[in-house]
């Protein structure tokens, strides 16, 4: 027997020295991308890609607020230097317009002028169409725009630079002042960065932020007095999420901890049961951590945060064995108490198990994070708790008194039973009355503040980057028809543009025509002689004499031999960042291309169901090419979501309910034993929905924690009143009474008191789990104990 508790403490020691190491080195995230589907439609992969991997995930939206505008200013130019030199981002705009990069990508866009500009076709080159281009262009000398145009007149007499420059420039720009961004409406400068690394890279994105950072505290005392850094973005957002995360994780572990070690004392009165108590918490987070990250890849924060829950039910198995074993002995709890343990942890594991099979991520986690979990503190109760305390836990502490207040209100709370049941039957009235409380959002998972949220609206408003409400996806097999088809969209919007369904678009082809438009603008361009011949007739009689613009002649000539524009000629320039954004190259051998253009509605029609379905009409029928609505879309994965989750909650309660009917074997004791569960799950459901608070997929694994937990002290009241007789007991059977009794009050006290303090996180996932389990936990252990009655002598014990 000794070698075999040697071997036994061995083992365990091992498995969780190497489940301390795989823990220590797996990877945690916290991006929302966890939560969304794994099959998804096509909208719903345009997003998906574009919240994990897009280049609006890789973008961090910078502000210098106060001081002095020559200040802030100042301040823009030297972070915006720094930045660039610091090697971490692929681009920095601060709207600078005389740094090298910018001087480099418009010498390229000059020389590629009569390829980009779309004013460009075979009557530009005309003596009609030259006079008309000469006439507008010289028209602009006496405007703020004439200051560009002179100086290259001469090379561009018909304004092709200032065409091309319309075409790329977006809708909405933000405010120029001492030639840096600034905000229309904040003392504010601003500053926009494209890191390297990509968004799903949480480390590398943290680094980046910290070198602004350290960037700014460099600059800022140089600059002037009083200026302040602000900084959002998505990475901004997932890494101050996984911080959160983890520090709430920190605080409950510990908060939790402090009230365990309170209750633990009370009931056992000696340190070392404490320690007991905690080694099947310890093996279950150890081996929920361990799964998750060997079969999934990444441990999700809220995974890491639900952990903490874990506690809550786990430290039950270790306070079952040391008290009921009191009386026992190892022998005895194994024969007595040990297939009741195993039956509440079937149930339990029959409730998650429909969570490890879902098409989400995030919910697989939790699915494999819990059961896991349990089993590794049931088998740590069942296995290793024996050989390190066979009589369970030395010291009485306050059993006795427990055990028999217990006992008295086992024997009180039948008295209710009638009341409790027309309460609970009311309640399942009311809420088939209410409309549906599981309204929910994606947007609920996060943990982000709504003063964060608010300070990216500003500097999103700012620069004129307001998020679209709208997208147009075309997929394509190359980078070529990606935009060939995106002109071809274009052209079907600009229709609705002058119909005023649409206020603007921007497509990635208004910065780079497809290889096609190039093509046949260059094929537009007329040979020297034809061209002198035109000039001379469009510029008889005008400012502008033909002799004078053999320039514009040889420019001509020489971009009839240009190649084509492409993304590539345009890497490392100050454009690039913002065609990535636009035109997606595939992460993958055979994926396609995609074009993305945003859409800017009307406000009319906005709230117009028509304009949507002209706008379907519009676009009908261009290959590969959907309207993606961005709230609608994350509704309807957040919906399918929580409809699928219901599903399978449904199967793992039907799954609960075979089962106990199988070990039960009567329908009289399984309704028993149901009731409770049922009830005060309608009971904690009909709670939460009188609050106001809208439901969702963390509100449901609560209440699955509440039927893993009550399933336990469900099926103990239903063990004590099928083994107690109505004769008097001798004094053994009444302390192991008084002791299972004991148990019950204290796992259901240390499970409360776990759950309520996370019903206090600052992580809205988290809090949800917390609201749903307290309340739930302690309904359960009432009405157990209130609809299972108890003989006389049970109660009494």
């Amino acid at each position: 027997m000794r070698r075999a508790a040697a071997w036994t403490l061995a083992i365990w020691l091992a498995l969780m020295a190497l489940a301390g190491l795989v823990a220590a080195r797996a990877s945690y995230v916290a991006d929302l991308s966890a939560f969304l589907p794994s099959a998804p439609t096509p909208g719903q992969r345009v997003l998906m890609e574009q919240l994990r991997n897009g280049a609006t995930a890789r973008v961090l939206l910078i502000g210098v607020r106060g001081g002095e505008p020559a200040a802030r200013a100042e301040a823009s130019r030297r972070l915006a230097a720094r930045l660039r030199q610091s090697g971490a981002f692929d681009a920095v705009h601060n709207g600078e317009t005389g740094g090298p990069e910018q001087q480099a990508l418009g010498r390229l866009l000059f020389e590629r002028r009569y390829l980009l500009s779309p004013a460009v076709d075979a009557a530009r080159f005309q003596p009609e169409g030259l006079r008309a281009g000469i006439d507008e262009t010289l028209s602009l000398l006496g405007t703020p725009a004439g200051a560009m145009i002179k100086p290259i007149l001469m090379r561009d007499p018909t304004g092709e630079t200032v065409r091309m420059a319309e075409a790329m420039l977006p809708a909405v720009a933000p405010r120029v002042e001492d030639g840096v961004w600034v905000s229309r409406r904040e003392p504010r400068a601003l500053l926009v960065a494209t890191t390297r690394a990509d968004g799903d890279d949480l480390d590398a994105q943290a680094a980046a932020q910290q070198q602004v950072r350290a960037a700014f505290a460099a600059v800022a005392p140089q600059a002037g007095p009083g200026l302040q850094l602000e900084l959002s973005g998505p990475g901004v957002f997932a890494v101050e999420s996984r911080t959160l995360i983890h520090a709430e994780v920190d605080r409950l572990a510990k908060a939790g901890g402090a009230v365990m070690l309170v209750l633990l004392l009370i009931a056992f009165g000696r340190p070392q049961a404490l320690l007991l108590a905690a080694l099947p918490v310890g093996a279950g987070v150890l081996a929920g951590i361990v799964a998750v990250d060997l079969l999934t890849g990444t441990v999700h924060g809220l995974t890491l945060g639900f952990g903490t829950t874990l506690i809550g039910e786990a430290v039950d198995y270790g306070i079952y064995y040391l008290i009921q074993a009191r009386a026992l002995g190892a022998a005895g709890w194994r024969r007595q108490h040990w297939p009741t343990v195993r039956l509440g942890l079937l149930t339990s594991l029959a409730g998650f198990a429909a969570l490890a099979f879902s098409g989400f991520a995030g919910l697989v986690q939790l699915g494999l994070f819990s059961i896991s979990g349990l089993v590794a503190a049931t088998l740590t109760t069942r296995f290793v708790l024996p050989v390190l305390a066979p009589q369970g836990s030395p010291g009485l502490g306050l059993r006795g008194p427990l055990g028999r207040a217990t006992g008295r209100l086992a024997g009180a709370l039948p008295r209710l039973a009638r009341p409790l049941a027309l309460l609970a039957a009311g309640a399942a009235l009311w809420l088939a009355l209410q409309p549906s409380p599981w309204r929910g959002t994606l947007a609920a998972l996060s943990p982000v503040p709504a003063e964060a949220m608010a300070l990216d609206a500003s500097l999103r408003e700012d620069l004129g980057a307001a998020e679209a409400g709208v997208l147009v996806a075309i997929e394509a097999p190359d980078e070529a028809q990606a935009l060939q088809r995106a002109e071809q969209a274009g052209a079907r919007l600009e229709a609705l543009v002058q119909a005023g369904v649409l206020a603007g678009y921007d497509s990635p082809a208004q910065r780079l025509p497809s290889p096609s438009t190039q093509l046949a603008r260059r094929a537009a361009l007329p040979e020297a002689a034809a061209l002198r011949q035109a000039l001379a007739q469009a510029t008889a009689g005008g400012p502008l004499p033909a002799g004078s613009l053999q320039a514009f002649v040889d420019d001509v000539q020489a971009q009839r031999r240009a190649p084509v524009l492409t993304r590539a000629g345009l890497a490392g320039t100050p454009l690039a960042s913002a065609l990535d954004a636009q035109l997606v190259a595939p992460r993958q051998a055979g994926a396609p291309w995609t074009a993305l253009l945003s859409l800017r509605m009307t406000p009319a029609a906005a709230a117009d169901p028509a304009a949507a379905a002209r706008l379907d009409r519009a676009l009908a029928g261009l290959p590969d090419t959907r309207v993606v609505r961005i709230q609608p879309e994350l509704d309807a994965i957040y919906a399918g979501y929580l409809t699928q989750a219901r599903w399978q909650a449904g199967l793992g309660a039907l799954a609960v309910v075979a089962l106990l009917a199988w070990h039960l074997r009567s329908g009289r004791r399984l309704a028993r034993v149901l009731w409770p569960l049922a009830a005060s799950g309608v009971l904690v459901l009909a709670g939460l929905t009188a609050s106001g608070q809208p439901l969702g997929v963390l509100h449901l694994v609560g209440l699955l924690l509440v039927v893993a937990v009550g399933s336990n002290y469900a099926l103990f009241f239903d063990h004590l009143a099928a083994t107690s007789g109505t004769a008097p007991a001798d004094g053994d059977d009444a302390q192991a009474g008084a002791d299972l009794l004991a148990s019950l009050l204290m796992a259901n006290l240390t499970t409360v008191a776990s759950f309520g303090l996370l019903a206090t996180a600052q992580v809205p996932a988290l809090a949800a789990v917390g609201q749903t389990v307290a309340p739930g936990a302690l309904l359960a252990l009432l009405l157990s104990a209130a609809f299972i009655r108890q003989p006389r002598r049970a109660a009494a014990v």
